[in-house]
């Protein structure tokens, strides 16, 4: 395992991409609500990170081995989709949870991040879902510090989201990130504390926890893309971008309008 530490200078060219793809969500939020469809979804989206931030949109025309390139510039995942959802014609109706992941390109680096949002009011599952899914993924963010394990990220994601009742997705995890949309390590969402690499400053890794409301399980539609719960159960997930420096760690995917770490978390980042 080849894991790359980012030198100042590509750690602030990583802080710029991190932020610009955070400002996408944040651009798109007040579209979305009941009748757009995620197409328009993606439509918007793709033109205000070519037009407005002069981003390449990462995920457009992806094709890592074994895939079909991806068609569109963001990914769409509604209710029982886990993740890589493909925008299209399906129309947002009130009730829905969609996780919007955007990955952007700004000079040569990648910012990655990706948000859920509840259309309407959702019912009390999905909204425990939504809120627990992010609690998960700043307890992992917690535990980041130079000397920890990546094991110590999975371990408390996994333990806050079995002991809420709901499971974790195995198949798909967080990944490095920096001059390529994937790279050394992969970040676990769940697994033992104290074991897997040691975390030192300068690495860069997304930690991006899928948490369904049923069981774990997933299947692959035809599209070669989309990830759905077997069991149809609600799925959710929330991603940011994480630099591990000096004295622990700094998130990079912030924005005006990025949720603040939830109050459960809050004590411990402190």
């Amino acid at each position: 395992m080849s894991i790359t530490i980012k030198t100042p200078d590509e750690i602030e060219k990583m802080r710029v991409a991190g932020r610009l793809a955070a400002e996408v969500l944040d651009y798109i939020a007040p579209f979305v609500k009941p009748g757009v469809t995620t197409g328009e979804l993606d439509q918007l989206c793709h033109e205000y990170m070519v037009n407005v931030q002069q981003t390449i949109p990462a995920p457009l025309n992806y094709a890592p081995p074994g895939y079909p390139p991806y068609p569109k510039s963001i990914c769409t995942s509604i209710n029982h989709q886990v993740c890589h959802g493909v925008p299209g014609p399906k129309a947002l109706k009130k009730g829905d949870i969609v996780n919007l992941d955007i990955t952007v390109i700004k000079d040569g680096y990648h910012g990655d991040t990706s948000r859920m949002f509840i259309v309407g009011d959702g019912s009390i599952l999905a909204r425990r879902l939504c809120q627990v899914t992010l609690e998960c993924l700043w307890l992992g963010i917690s535990v980041v510090k130079p000397g920890a394990r990546l094991g110590d990220i999975g371990q408390i994601i996994q333990k806050h989201a079995e002991d809420s009742g709901f499971s974790v997705v195995r198949e798909f995890c967080g990944h490095g990130i920096g001059l390529k949309f994937h790279e050394e390590p992969q970040v676990l969402h769940y697994g033992k504390a104290g074991t897997g690499p040691e975390l030192l400053p300068g690495m860069t890794f997304t930690i991006e926890p899928m948490i369904n409301a049923g069981k774990a399980a997933i299947s692959e539609l035809p599209d070669g893309w989309t990830i759905v719960t077997k069991d149809r159960s609600l799925s959710a997930q929330w991603e940011h971008t994480i630099l591990i420096t000096p004295t622990g760690f700094e998130v990079l995917t912030v924005s005006p309008d990025c949720p603040p770490p939830p109050a459960l978390v809050a004590p411990l980042l402190s």
